[in-house]
């Protein structure tokens, strides 16, 4: 069987994959090629039984009619840029790869948890800027006076969102001393009371210092965070956004943060992605502006290509 890879995979598992199928591999890392256009994509997928992607988009039906796939892998912790439906009425299994990320994530959210709190992007970027001078003590005192940063013990920090990564994102944080408030309407308050104290999500926007959402995007929860609720955010509280651009009213964001309604954000997820040069919370000084690299390690590539493996030996 022919499989055409455009996914990131490890050399170990690319070399026990090529004993199994007739491989082409074209990582979209290396190619730098992402196929939106459906004509584009069934042309290049009318001689391959497989097709292994990551960032693809396969939500047009005729993709899946005009081809003769006989099984499509998404590495991704959902796979939601596949139409499932039109996949299932061709007889095309999806494999895909839960939970491939969710250290990575949670690693990344305490990180920045603590870079917010310390001012650590805001130092760094001083110490690098022309403003500095190593010769001016007077650089030194302003390092101190106006970078002051914030212990984490004792401060309230909200999760919106407990799912595996929420949780893990708990676990790393209980160590630091927190008080943990967490909203999830799907999760029990067994699961909860392992880790702090369930709460609505009101209550968990008004009390914490830390607002970090790991929700999964649904039409329920779509602008979940909106401007109502950033207005009952702490001016001194930072909001963390690691799951989707349309959880939070992003316009509204832009204009709390470049009026200092609230006191800082980190953002690895946007409305719109790749992000242009242009976007404006570039602009702002009190925001970490990430292009979503939440599940960009190392790790995360070797994990997700050994369950690919695992499932396309099982399907074999």
């Amino acid at each position: 069987m022919r499989a055409f890879i455009t996914a990131s995979i490890s050399d170990e598992v690319l070399k026990e994959l090529k004993k199994i199928l007739d491989v082409t591999y074209e990582s979209w890392r290396e190619t730098g090629n992402v196929y939106f256009d459906v004509k584009e994509m069934v042309e290049k997928l009318k001689d391959y039984d497989i097709f292994i992607t990551v960032a693809d988009d396969l939500k047009n039906a005729e993709l899946f009619e005009k081809t003769d796939l006989k099984l499509i892998g998404s590495c991704r912790g959902d796979p939601f840029n596949v139409n499932l439906e039109a996949a299932t009425k061709n007889n095309i299994p999806v494999i895909y790869t839960p939970l491939r990320n969710v250290v990575a994530v949670a690693e990344l959210t305490v990180g920045l948890i603590i870079s917010l709190a310390r001012n650590l992007t805001q130092l760094d970027k001083f110490l690098h800027s022309d403003d500095f001078e190593v010769i001016d003590f007077e650089d030194w005192i302003k390092c101190y006076n106006r970078f002051m940063g914030n212990e984490l013990l004792d401060k309230t920090i909200g999760i919106v969102g407990f799912g595996q990564i929420g949780q893990r994102v708990a676990e790393r944080l209980k160590p630091f001393g927190v008080d943990l408030l967490i909203y999830d309407p799907y999760v029990s308050n067994e699961i909860v009371e392992n880790y702090g104290e369930k709460t609505d999500v009101d209550t968990l926007i008004k009390k914490s210092d830390f607002v970090t959402i790991h929700a999964a995007a649904t039409d329920d929860n779509d602008n979940l965070i909106n401007e109502e609720r950033i207005k009952m955010m702490k001016n001194t509280a930072f909001l963390i956004n690691m799951a989707k651009g349309s959880l939070v009213d992003y316009n509204y964001l832009h204009e709390a943060l470049k009026n200092r309604i609230i006191a800082g954000a980190a953002l690895d997820v946007f409305p719109l992605e790749p992000l242009d040069e242009d976007n404006e919370f570039l602009e702002l000084d009190n925001v970490i502006v990430l292009p979503h690299v939440g599940g960009n390690t190392t790790e995360v590539i070797h994990r997700q290509s050994k369950m690919l493996l695992e499932d396309i030996v099982s399907w074999l």
